[in-house]
């Protein structure tokens, strides 16, 4: 029975999240329809506004869409579980919202570089996605990200409503930040150069490097969850690989995938699109603070975990400090 309600549980919450997104799809398809059969000048005032203010409709398609509806769905299963799943499909669904929005220039310097990052963002997606229903053994719905579980405990009768601003509203702020150049190389025609094709390159080596480290340690958790099943001590820490040059290649990886956009952005003069980048990067740094106090709460590993803090580089890949060198019990 009880593998038979997860299956149910799992099936529910995979249809759902194929749902959610169609209100502002159709809504927006719904534009784009009357705007092929009308002069801008003859639509309706709504249909107007939409044609005139595509970064606000985007942002209360994510308003609407994401900050109310999925609340409440996470407010009725107890489980703010579809914002992570969602964090890799949003930039895709903006990005084509981008391409096809009727602003957006037409020429064949720009459908190409419109057509490389919107390839690069099906290719980060993918990558993401993978990733993520790999480490939740391909189900839906399982469980919620950590932090989310830990802030619960932390505001107890409060975190239902604490829960809107903390895991939704802050999430617009940095989706639709890190996503603006998506929506400023849409503006310019011009032809691409060498400063385009080096932020293509950062883009591709960022989601290069996040897939092997999140491959590297999805295999060295899935060896100590094999070796704890058969008695055996588990490895306290994953320092082989890029983690040998860095206690979290994943996430330097991702932020390469972003500023990578953002040198594509700025090459079209819109420079101020790095502030988006910016804040993500700056709360990444805060999310790694939490993992890293997170491992050393484990007795397990915390010496060892210590030690590699005081030996490997934090974001930036670099050699090791000579201490590795000095302790056989690493």
């Amino acid at each position: 029975m009880g593998g038979s309600n997860t299956s149910h549980s799992n099936l529910k919450n995979a249809v759902l999240a194929f749902l959610v997104p169609l209100p502002s799809i159709l809504f927006y398809l719904t534009f784009l329809y009357h705007y092929q059969d009308d002069d801008p000048n003859l639509l309706s005032p709504v249909w107007k506004w939409c044609y005139n203010h595509p970064i606000l409709l985007a942002n209360i398609f994510f308003f609407f869409n994401v900050n109310v509806l999925f609340w409440l769905i996470g407010l009725i299963q107890s489980s703010h579980w579809m914002i992570d799943p969602y964090w890799t499909v949003i930039p895709v669904l903006l990005v084509h919202y981008y391409a096809n929005h009727p602003l957006a220039v037409e020429n064949k310097y720009n459908v190409w570089r419109s057509r490389i990052v919107t390839c690069l963002t099906w290719v980060w997606s993918i990558r993401l996605s993978h990733n993520y229903f790999r480490r939740e053994n391909w189900q839906w719905g399982v469980r919620e990200d950590w932090r989310f579980t830990d802030m619960k405990h932390q505001y107890g009768k409060c975190w239902w409503w604490v829960s809107f601003f903390a895991v939704y509203l802050s999430q617009q702020v940095f989706l639709m930040g890190i996503c603006m150049p998506m929506y400023v190389i849409h503006l310019e025609n011009k032809q691409l150069d060498i400063l385009d094709f080096v932020g293509i390159a950062i883009c591709l080596s960022g989601i290069a490097i996040a897939y092997f480290a999140d491959t590297q340690l999805h295999d060295f958790v899935s060896r100590n969850k094999k070796l704890k099943e058969l008695g055996k001590p588990v490895v306290p820490n994953l320092d082989k690989g890029l983690w040998q040059y860095s206690r979290h290649p994943n996430y330097f990886g991702e932020q390469l995938w972003w500023w990578g956009l953002v040198i594509l952005a700025w090459n079209l003069g819109y420079g101020w699109t790095f502030v988006g980048s910016l804040i993500n990067s700056l709360c990444l740094a805060y999310v790694t603070v939490l993992v890293e106090k997170r491992m050393l709460k484990q007795d397990y590993r915390a010496e060892a975990y210590q030690l590699y803090q005081k030996t490997t580089s934090v974001w930036i890949p670099w050699f090791r400090s000579p201490l590795i060198g000095k302790s056989k019990n690493t």
